[in-house]
């Protein structure tokens, strides 16, 4: 058999110019897999809160109590009357991206009386 001329690191090439794609689409499905995390860690924050509401302590107590030091920056808390919203950004490599990510999750509960 023989070889064309010109063939011979074709693929080698092609292989190399597949890498930047390969790192992208990693880097993507994990920036998205934070986000899920997050969604799940700000959801029981806010649940924390509107329990922490309903028996008479202060909710935003409760919701920095239950999410990990490193969102401690990043999260906003509200409380409206029986209302509580978590706002949280994601870390990211890439600030537009963290700020189109960012995550809302709101729990309601019964103020004492």
């Amino acid at each position: 058999m023989s070889r064309q001329a010109g063939h011979d690191g074709q693929a080698t090439i092609e292989a190399i110019a597949a890498i930047p794609l390969l790192l992208l689409t990693g880097a993507v499905i994990l920036q998205l897999l934070v986000a899920g995390y997050l969604l799940t860690l700000i959801d029981g924050a806010a649940e924390a809160g509107a329990l922490a509401l309903a028996s008479g302590r202060p909710a935003r107590e409760a919701v920095t109590a239950t999410l990990p030091g490193w969102a401690e920056g990043g999260t906003e808390v509200a409380v409206r009357g029986g209302e509580v919203s978590v706002r949280l950004r994601p870390p990211s490599p890439v600030p537009g991206l963290a700020d189109a990510l960012t995550l809302t999750s709101t729990a309601f509960a019964r103020p004492p009386r």
